[in-house]
């Protein structure tokens, strides 16, 4: 039996920070669906490499130079993206930055890069996409939150002040325009590998913390998201908006202590 319930086939795709990481994998995993899929990053080698290497997975993909930090980079990228397709069907809001300091040594320039990219930067191309989005009277987008907004972690406050904006984005973006049949959702990774994480991870007392404090004991792949993603794009969610889905191994579940039962 055929059942389109969870197609994305057709849809065109729109991937913020799709060239590496969990942008990338999302970007494949629609693109292998059937999907036409456009990553954008702010590096024209980078993201040009990624579409090369993804063409193989399924339609071709489509790289547009676009730093989320630039109203103009992000004015253009719709334009395009409209001209070429005639139409936005989903956006996914992967674009973000952090560092790793105490409270008291963050500067304000650091304090502004991370919320430029990871919220004004969201707020802005979401703004950009929605208003075509209304116009054509459907779409969805799907935003990446964070582990961070159910239980901050020390050392990267800018970054969890603006993941815990990105779910308040997600749900006020989500009341005001679902009357024009556009649904905002949010996926909130747990630890998830990647290139920029594997390091990290690779410590072992990290490696024994994040096993010990994740019911499904192990850490996530970036292939873990796709499903979620797929799901929030396809008309099996089409009754849902406004929600933040923890794809997390099932750390934000409760504290695991370390008491044999």
């Amino acid at each position: 039996m055929s059942d389109d319930l969870f197609s994305v086939a057709g849809q065109v795709v729109i991937v913020s920070g799709g060239s590496r990481g969990i942008g990338r994998a999302l970007a494949e995993g629609f693109s292998m669906r059937g999907a036409q899929v456009v990553i954008t990053g702010r590096e024209s080698a980078t993201i040009e490499g990624a579409a090369r290497e993804m063409k193989s997975s399924g339609n071709p993909v489509v790289q547009i130079v676009c730093d989320v930090a630039s109203l103009d980079d992000i004015a253009r990228l719709v334009e395009t993206v409209v001209g070429r397709f005639g139409r936005i069907d989903t956006l996914v809001n992967v674009a973000g930055v952090n560092k790793r300091k105490k409270v008291e040594t963050f500067t304000p320039e650091e304090f502004d890069f991370i919320l430029n990219v990871n919220l004004r930067g969201l707020f802005f191309l979401s703004q950009a996409a929605g208003k075509q989005m209304i116009a054509q009277k459907s779409g969805t987008v799907i935003n990446i939150d964070s582990l961070n907004t159910n239980s901050p972690l020390k050392g990267v406050l800018p970054y969890a002040v603006s993941k815990a904006g990105v779910s308040m984005m997600t749900r006020g973006m989500a009341a005001e325009w679902g009357e024009h049949g556009v649904r905002v959702n949010a996926i909130a990774p747990g630890f998830i590998l990647t290139d920029m994480t594997n390091k990290l991870w690779s410590i072992p007392t990290m490696q024994q913390w994040g096993y010990a404090n994740t019911p499904l004991k192990r850490l996530g792949q970036v292939g873990d998201l796709v499903g979620t993603a797929i799901y929030l794009a396809s008309k099996a969610s089409a009754f849902m908006t406004g929600q933040v889905l923890y794809v997390d191994g099932g750390m934000s579940a409760g504290t695991l202590w370390p008491i044999e039962l």
